[in-house]
């Protein structure tokens, strides 16, 4: 068995593409998941390169170095968690060090040396993204925002979201102007 870890492999859509290749490269696999594929049988350098170039042309990489593979390991969990809107509560780093069985601190200095921003930033940056997703929806208050990603108050939102893009969530919204149609308006 051997196991492939392919970087910004994020969501659902992601794996199904990547699914899709192997399947019409005729390779077979036990489970394609976010950020990595496990494979039944050794590749061929051939199949490596043909997996490499169809992944290129999806958007994503096949890393074969371990501590790349490391870095998006730690990458696809903390947005797995932030899209899915889950255990967003919980302490992260005991959560990184249980999920991949590594010292948290080692973790973190590997990521910060190699990214160039903490874990922690890295996080503030993918819960602000999400944050401006939900704002362009409109489904949400604020404070539903706030409390579906893990924020203790508004108040702290707003200040975090200021901080990182240079706006308040309300100029975000004002300047994005989207605005989503109600079924009985559209058409």
């Amino acid at each position: 068995m051997q196991k492939l870890q392919i970087k910004n492999m994020v969501c659902p859509r992601c794996v199904m593409a990547v699914q899709n290749l192997f399947d019409s490269l005729g390779i077979d696999f036990i489970e394609v998941r976010l950020g990595e594929v496990l494979l039944e049988n050794d590749l061929n350098p051939n199949q490596k390169t043909e997996i490499q170039k169809g992944l290129q042309q999806l958007g994503f990489e096949l890393l074969d170095d371990k501590n790349s593979a490391l870095i998006n390991q730690i990458k696809t969990l903390i947005i797995g968690l932030i899209q899915n809107e889950k255990e967003l509560n919980l302490n992260l780093s005991s959560f990184l060090s249980k999920k991949l069985n590594r010292d948290y601190s080692q973790l973190s200095k590997l990521f910060s040396t190699t990214v160039g921003i903490t874990i922690e930033q890295f996080t503030i940056l993918q819960k602000i993204e999400k944050v401006k997703e939900l704002l362009i929806y409109d489904e949400l208050s604020l404070k539903e925002i706030a409390f579906r990603l893990g924020y203790g108050s508004t108040a702290y939102l707003s200040s975090q979201f200021k901080k990182v893009s240079g706006l308040t969530p309300t100029e975000f919204k004002k300047l994005t102007g989207i605005k989503r149609k109600s079924i009985d308006e559209i058409g």
